[in-house]
């Protein structure tokens, strides 16, 4: 249904859309229950078949696909908007932290092992209760503090101090923090590759407004 480079969109979209809620979370202690579902339901997608398998319906990654929009076409890019250029830089941030993390991650082996067998425990307790539910988001952060945090190189998450030092809060942000690195995955599973987010930043903002179209989103 999609090719290459959709596919590419699609994945990257999912590292923009675990950075934009990561950033509404830390600054405002919500977000979007949609797109944090989808968001959290693709770390328990091991096996899928295609890259929309993973979020479900190209809907969920709504939110992802406008941030990557907002931040890569020359013509959208917000401007003399000092609160939202705050909010899409963060978004920046950690979108390409999340990038960088990850191919970190996949040179460790061991790691990858220890969040393989997490990710499954964590899939059980999910079915169990739900995948948003507080314990699976516990859980999930777990792995991620236990992994991902374990390297010099760590992502330094701002915002409010009031959501930052509130346990449930930090657990999703973690927890979405590790769904940014299963789409980081993914994208790059898809071909994609740091040279395109310095070259084809336009391109991929075009294809993001040609799925957009496709779907009326």
């Amino acid at each position: 249904m999609y090719n290459e480079r959709e596919n590419q969109t699609i994945a990257l979209a999912g590292v923009f859309q675990a950075a934009a809620l990561v950033q509404q979370i830390s600054w405002h202690g919500i977000c979007d229950l949609n797109s944090s579902t989808a968001s959290i339901n693709s770390i328990f997608k091991i096996d899928s078949q295609s890259v929309i398998d993973v979020f479900g319906a190209v809907n969920n990654v709504n939110l992802g696909l406008n941030s990557l929009i907002q931040l890569f076409d020359r013509n959208t890019i917000v401007r003399n908007q000092p609160s939202k250029n705050q909010e899409y830089q963060e978004i920046a941030r950690y979108t390409l932290s999340l990038i960088h993390l990850e191919r970190k991650l996949i040179k460790e082996k061991k790691l990858l092992e220890i969040i393989s067998k997490g990710i499954k425990r964590a899939k059980a307790q999910a079915e169990h209760f739900t995948s948003m539910h507080d314990n699976v988001m516990a859980n999930l952060a777990g792995i991620y503090t236990d992994t991902l945090s374990t390297f010099n190189f760590r992502i330094h998450v701002t915002g409010n101090p009031i959501y930052l030092n509130n346990p449930v809060h930090t657990n999703k942000v973690r927890a979405l923090l590790l769904a940014g690195i299963r789409s980081a995955v993914l994208w790059r599973q898809m071909g994609g590759n740091r040279w395109q987010l310095i070259f084809g930043r336009q391109r991929y903002s075009d294809v993001a407004k040609k799925v957009k179209d496709f779907h009326n989103l």
